[in-house]
């Protein structure tokens, strides 16, 4: 019996070419080359890319933008036929596409159609729900899809302690639409989407990380992962750091302040190998630039290829070589600690 994550990993490699694996192998080398050298030398197109479906969310999560409603840049939903020209400039040496980055996924009308799209391109495809738009109908199309993998947000096993940070959230329907999308995965005999619960591990919650895998197995979901998570006022302390050490990004000082464990290093493998594209067509370096702030190119202006070979791309990854640390969506960033900790 193929095991859901043996095949979820077989599902990945069906979607590999060796045009794919070219690319791969050219980023990779590109990127040890520049860190050697230090200077900025990039070989190849992405691996995967991040398209912003909506900005818009139902929530009203305490470190997000999107559940602050306090974005500068403008908000919206992503047009099809926008989506659909990013995915024809890009998709031959595309591996895999994370259909999420700020908002709800779920909300944007036409997302599932998006999924279906990348899909018949052939590229493996990823997106994160807070899980409150999955009836049975939606669970069924969410199969039907194709999409490989979703990642479910449920940060805690009752509503008392879950709703301390999905705020406006409802546990049940959450639990319900995990319910739905397994129900659905058997009686059309699919192994994906592979489910994930993501668990966010806060002080309200980490005493419920052992009732979440319990619960996970007895729903059927086929993994949980434990996400450390990132706080925007952390010297003076907040109420969210964990107390358990291992799921905190921060250390206590002897002062009683807090910093980052691990040390900002001159290195960025995203910046080599992946980008995110915004619901407006603006292509931004990575996922912890929330507000669309280090804007490298806009594809209403210019093709893919132009941008990500530009000199303001050039310059921006000279920078991660030579400075990250000056770099103010660098200074909370994850690379170089384990995001996931299990």
């Amino acid at each position: 019996m193929i095991t859901s994550r043996r095949a979820d990993t077989l599902n990945f490699l069906r979607k590999l070419t060796w045009r794919k694996s070219y690319n791969a192998a050219k980023i990779l080398a590109s990127y040890h080359f520049s860190r050697l050298h230090r200077r900025p030398v990039h070989w190849g197109n992405p691996l995967s890319i991040s398209i912003e479906p909506t900005t818009a969310c139902n929530l009203r999560c305490p470190e997000c933008p999107s559940g602050l409603r306090s974005f500068n840049r403008d908000t919206g939903n992503a047009k099809m036929d926008f989506f659909k020209s990013c995915l024809d400039q890009l998709s031959r040496d595309l591996i895999y596409l994370i259909l999420y980055f700020q908002g709800e996924p779920y909300i944007h009308p036409r997302f599932l159609e998006m999924v279906k799209y990348a899909s018949s391109r052939d590229l493996y495809t990823i997106t994160s729900t807070n899980g409150h738009f999955l009836d049975s109908e939606r669970a069924r199309q969410t199969v039907e899809s194709g999409l490989d993998r979703l990642i479910i947000s449920v940060d805690g096993s009752t509503q008392d302690t879950y709703e301390q940070y999905r705020r406006g959230g409802d546990l049940d329907k959450v639990l319900d639409g995990a319910r739905n999308l397994v129900h659905w995965k058997k009686q059309l005999r699919s192994s994906k989407p592979y489910l994930i619960f993501q668990f966010l591990v806060v002080r309200p919650n980490e005493h419920q990380i052992g009732e979440i895998k319990s619960l996970a197995k007895e729903i059927g979901v086929d993994e949980v992962k434990l996400k450390s998570a990132q706080v925007y006022e952390y010297v003076n302390g907040n109420p969210l750091i964990p107390t358990i050490e291992k799921y905190s990004r921060y250390a206590k000082q002897a002062d009683g302040s807090y910093k980052l464990k691990h040390r900002v290093i001159n290195q960025c493998w995203k910046m080599w190998h992946s980008c995110v594209v915004t619901w407006d067509g603006h292509v931004v370096p990575c996922c912890f630039d929330k507000d669309a702030d280090h804007q490298l190119g806009t594809l209403s202006k210019s093709n893919f290829k132009e941008i990500w070979e530009s000199e303001n791309y050039r310059s921006f990854r000279s920078r991660i070589l030579t400075g990250r640390d000056n770099i103010d969506i660098c200074q909370n960033c994850t690379e170089g600690c384990k995001v996931w900790v299990q």
